[in-house]
């Protein structure tokens, strides 16, 4: 079974339904045979590379609420946040381009298939939601790519260049054709989707369905004399 995640590794809900749905599979009987593969999906193509504001500051002018107001729209996440384990800064954080952010995570997938894309898609996530650091600089983006265990020669040729960006917005482009639009958004065996951060109780049924439809039960209409592991009866 395969789940695909679009995300932002600026996106608050996306790293609480990344810890949701981990959650889901820990207690899922069939977790060893589940692909997760993750798929960028920018909230603000636009935001600058070089940071000038504070999320709040953002958050502030762009639904027109004092910086007291945003302040309090960012507490309220930060405590479902907590409820999944996380400590989020968000008065920390900054407005800013992911996209270098996501290239990385691509060039993961190249190295390390989808177990270490994983690894570097939750330490971008710690790095700016519980550290508070600027993932749009490359010198955080060096240190966090190596620290997972990325190549540093091409950690320095993907940062140097342009190199999948075509990708990137080619995974924008699929979550649109998908219906998306905002993240987290999670599709399931290309058959099943699922908006936004729900909670583990519903993650935990989509797997269960999933699973059952691909793997349906033959039913018996009839039984008779058989062999068995403990031999035939006579």
């Amino acid at each position: 079974m395969k789940i695909e995640i679009w995300s932002d590794v600026v996106c608050p809900w996306c790293y609480i339904g990344k810890r949701r749905i981990e959650n889901a599979l820990a207690e899922f009987e069939h977790a060893d045979e589940v692909e997760v593969h993750w798929r960028s999906f920018q909230l603000d193509p636009g935001a600058p590379t070089r940071p000038t504001e504070s999320t709040t500051v953002m958050l502030a002018r762009k639904y027109g609420q004092s910086p007291e107001g945003a302040q309090q729209m960012q507490d309220r996440v930060e405590a479902v946040a907590a409820e999944e384990g996380l400590a989020y800064r968000l008065s920390q954080t900054l407005h800013l381009n992911t996209v270098d952010a996501h290239r990385l995570i691509h060039l993961a997938h190249e190295q390390g298939g989808n177990e270490l894309q994983g690894r570097v898609k939750e330490a971008l996530l710690a790095a700016y939601f519980t550290e508070g650091r600027n993932v749009a600089d490359h010198a955080v983006l060096r240190e966090v790519a190596q620290a997972e265990g990325l190549d540093a020669v091409r950690v320095e040729e993907v940062l140097g260049s342009r190199e999948f960006e075509s990708d990137v917005h080619a995974d924008v482009a699929q979550a649109q054709a998908y219906g998306a639009s905002g993240v987290p958004f999670f599709v399931v065996d290309e058959k099943y989707g699922v908006s936004g951060a729900q909670p583990t109780e519903v993650f935990t049924q989509v797997l269960e369905r999933a699973w059952s439809e691909s793997h349906p039960r033959i039913e018996v209409l009839a039984t008779g004399d058989e062999c068995g592991p403990d031999g035939c009866a006579v």
